[in-house]
């Protein structure tokens, strides 16, 4: 009798541990816990990076279960309406409805402040820093030139009208000095570092391709991108991002 007890107590226990659950083996889940260790979520019996845009960083949209950079708003001026502008993919006010709106010398096109045009008929018509020879507004050489850094929009390597503007002005400082420059392509932290890569060397050349565009001789200009990795602030807030978001002038 005792040995048949001990054969049915054998037998009990079998059943209770057959039936305990298992944990699924990655990628396969039953719910986000068993994903948390990837930093990603359960969709569908599946890990996943993302199930809705709330899994994704700031600026990023979920789509087919990946976090990939969300489109501009816009292109072109046309798309925003009236009285309103395209900047940096994002529709903005418009800078100006007349030219009294604008700086003394510029002139209001489009809604947006124009610097003086590099045809001139005296140094009036010309931008500070510049004189007028020969019916063209020209710097006084590579001294006086602007080399502050080139700013970017949020995943933007588009060239804003203020940032033509001054590579106009730094197209003829180089013209006067006929030195060579590096251009520097950098990015804010957000993204993988691999797409942000990409992204500063799309910067880089996009001044490039701007000055090149203006008449400095391409083997003048050398465009380098160093991602993420060297980022003028450390803090992890817009001013910061949009300070490292850049293109800088090596000489």
């Amino acid at each position: 009798m005792r040995q048949i007890s001990m054969v049915a107590g054998l037998a009990l226990a079998v059943v209770v541990l057959s039936g305990c659950p298992s944990t699924p083996t990655y990628p396969k889940c039953e719910n986000d816990t068993h994903c948390q260790e990837k930093g990603e979520v359960c969709v569908q019996g599946q890990c996943q990076e993302c199930a809705t845009d709330a899994n994704c960083k700031e600026g990023f949209t979920c789509q087919a279960n990946k976090c990939t950079p969300k489109g501009p708003e816009c292109t072109t001026d046309t798309q925003c309406g009236s009285g309103r502008i395209c900047e940096a993919g994002k529709c903005a006010t418009a800078q100006c409805a007349a030219d009294t709106q604008c700086p003394s010398g510029s002139k209001c096109e489009r809604g947006r402040c124009q610097a003086p045009r590099d045809t001139c008929s005296s140094n009036a018509d010309c931008g500070e820093g510049q004189q007028c020879q020969n019916g063209r507004c020209v710097s006084g050489g590579a001294s006086q030139c602007s080399w502050e850094p080139i700013s970017f929009g949020f995943n933007e390597s588009n060239l804003t009208s203020e940032a033509q503007s001054r590579l106009s002005t730094l197209a003829e400082c180089l013209k006067a000095s006929g030195e060579k420059v590096t251009l520097e392509g950098h990015a804010d932290e957000r993204g993988t570092e691999e797409y942000n890569l990409q992204l500063s060397n799309r910067r880089a050349a996009s001044v490039k391709r701007y000055l090149t565009d203006l008449g400095i001789a391409s083997n003048r200009l050398q465009a380098v991108g160093f991602g993420e990795t060297r980022p003028l602030s450390t803090a992890s807030d817009e001013e910061a991002w949009g300070q490292n978001r850049r293109v800088e002038f090596r000489r």
